[in-house]
């Protein structure tokens, strides 16, 4: 989660001369690249399988990108994270009727009513960017329903092919926004850094996480990532939350742990790529 957030840090960096577009295609053209390398998938491509499903997994993991970096060009990040966080907190409440449940949506309810800008206060919140990060939440859920389905038709291959397909989504619109400036040798640097943090690095440290952790313990963990991404923003790019929006990520971490905790079985839990 660390690296995660630290390579989002790092792609703010890019979005001065790139735009949000283009560091987006930076982070899954060579995350791609370096998985293509590593993984080698086509000798082991069956042309049987769900391509249906790979290729929703794929569009997911790039448009969820897209608009969540599109999302920190003007709300920090870790209100950011814990706005995209609803996803996957809609999905694992989706369908409950258990009255424990439903405290943890009053939860997650009463933090948006303090994140989303329905009325002015001092630090209000640009309403596109948060339109930007609930649909990145949109696409994580997406992004963990089809990559059940391509993962358990590809296995490890999966997420180098999604990544793949992704950075075909992704690149035309960093082309479009930044052009040439995308090849920038003095941009290489950073974009490799973003590449690195956000998805080489996090994607094998969570695999090992996985096979070590029971899954309910890990997505309790993991539900302490819009606290890491606040502290990040804090720390690499000097933003400052307000007490209200502390408090509001603060709630939905308590949801997102309470309901890893009150499942009834292990969660199932995909790479993330935000």
């Amino acid at each position: 989660m660390a690296s995660y957030q630290c390579g989002a840090s790092l792609a703010e960096h890019l979005f001065p001369q790139v735009g949000a577009q283009g560091a987006t295609a930076y982070r899954l053209a060579l995350s791609a690249l370096m998985l293509l390398m590593w993984r080698r998938p086509w000798r082991r491509l069956d042309r049987r399988r769900n391509r249906r499903a790979l290729w929703g997994y794929g569009l997911s993991m790039g448009a969820m990108n897209l608009v969540f970096y599109m999302a920190l060009r003007t709300i920090p990040l870790g209100i950011a994270v814990a706005l995209e966080f609803t996803g996957p907190l809609a999905l694992a409440l989706f369908g409950s009727r258990r009255l424990i449940d439903f405290v943890w949506i009053v939860l997650v309810v009463a933090a948006l009513a303090l994140l989303l800008p329905l009325h002015v206060r001092m630090q209000a919140l640009d309403p596109v960017g948060v339109m930007y990060a609930l649909a990145a939440g949109v696409g994580w859920a997406l992004y963990i329903v089809l990559g059940k389905k391509a993962g358990a038709a590809f296995g490890a291959d999966a997420v180098t092919w999604g990544t793949s397909i992704g950075a075909l989504l992704a690149i035309p619109f960093g082309v479009a926004h930044a052009g040439s400036a995308l090849l920038s040798p003095a941009l290489l640097p950073y974009a490799l850094g973003v590449a690195v943090l956000s998805s080489a690095l996090p994607y094998s440290l969570e695999m090992i996480a996985l096979t070590l952790l029971p899954a309910r313990t890990f997505s309790t963990l993991l539900s302490l990532e819009p606290a890491i991404a606040a502290v990040a923003g804090a720390i690499l790019l000097g933003e400052r939350l307000s007490l209200l929006q502390w408090l509001a990520i603060v709630a939905i971490i308590v949801a997102a742990a309470g309901t890893a905790l009150s499942a009834r079985r292990p969660m199932l839990t995909e790479p993330l790529a935000n």
